[in-house]
């Protein structure tokens, strides 16, 4: 794995990075430009537009911000670009006004502000953590991610606000329906790490997370193999690994041949 070819480099962006050239169970690599993972793409320039629509022909958009995220924010400049398809699917049980910053870093007495959590799924998320809610919580939106990350009429991209909890979530179960390696696909997570400190300026730049981060060291929001290890084990543990769980939701063997295509051939 090259992972000097795989960032793509944005005005607007700065966890941009492409799900190919990663090492597979079976010795290959999943395909460049079909697939890419990213940070909120609010910023984006022209000059970006033109690089992601124009030359790595972009389709469809994988957006996973709450639609809070997305009203505070507002409309992104690819919800202009008729050619690209937007398929907003939050990963939240909706009812809260802001972000999922502190995902990674829960523990028996901290839970996201915005969220009435009673003591059982408390205490589900001690073991668990935050990663499986998402799928406990949304899994028709984490179907239908994967199901648009699959179309075949050009590029995808899934993106939330950092790149990182809910897009690392959503990413890893796609490189799982690929069959890539669990070490890629937890290097594939860590490597948001190396361009975290963008990442936090950016989205201190913008009143929708500026107090969620300030609220905790810089350090506190760095990807750790731990938190992605942690979330591919309860799968395996409860369900036998991560496509038996989305078999179980309703993913067919269509829809990991789709997939799969998209990334391996």
């Amino acid at each position: 794995m090259n992972d000097l070819t795989r960032w793509i480099d944005l005005e607007g962006a700065v966890n941009v990075r492409d799900l190919g050239g990663l090492a597979t169970t079976d010795g290959g690599t999943t395909r460049f430009g079909r697939v890419y993972r990213s940070d909120n793409l609010q910023g984006l320039t022209e000059r970006d537009l033109e690089l992601l629509v124009g030359e790595l022909k972009l389709r469809h958009v994988v957006d996973l911000r709450s639609e809070a995220e997305v009203s505070l924010e507002g409309p992104g400049p690819l919800t202009a670009v008729p050619e690209v398809s937007i398929h907003h699917l939050t990963l939240f049980a909706e009812g809260g006004t802001n972000t999922d910053v502190d995902a990674d870093t829960i523990d028996a007495d901290k839970v996201l502000p915005w969220q009435e959590i009673d003591e059982e799924t408390l205490a589900e998320l001690r073991v668990t953590g935050f990663y499986y809610g998402y799928l406990r919580d949304r899994p028709d939106s984490i179907l239908a991610a994967l199901r648009a990350l699959a179309h075949d009429d050009g590029a995808a991209i899934v993106h939330c606000a950092a790149g990182k909890d809910r897009t690392g979530v959503v990413s890893a179960l796609a490189l799982e329906v690929a069959g890539v390696t669990r070490e890629a696909i937890v290097a594939d997570y860590v490597a948001t790490g190396d361009r975290l400190e963008g990442i936090l300026a950016r989205l201190r730049a913008s009143l929708t997370y500026r107090d969620d981060l300030d609220s905790r060291p810089a350090d506190d929001h760095r990807p750790r193999a731990e938190y992605i290890e942690q979330f591919l084990g309860i799968l395996d543990d409860r369900f036998g690994g991560p496509l038996s769980w989305l078999a179980s939701q309703g993913w067919t063997e269509a829809d990991s041949l789709a997939l799969w295509s998209r990334l391996r051939d």
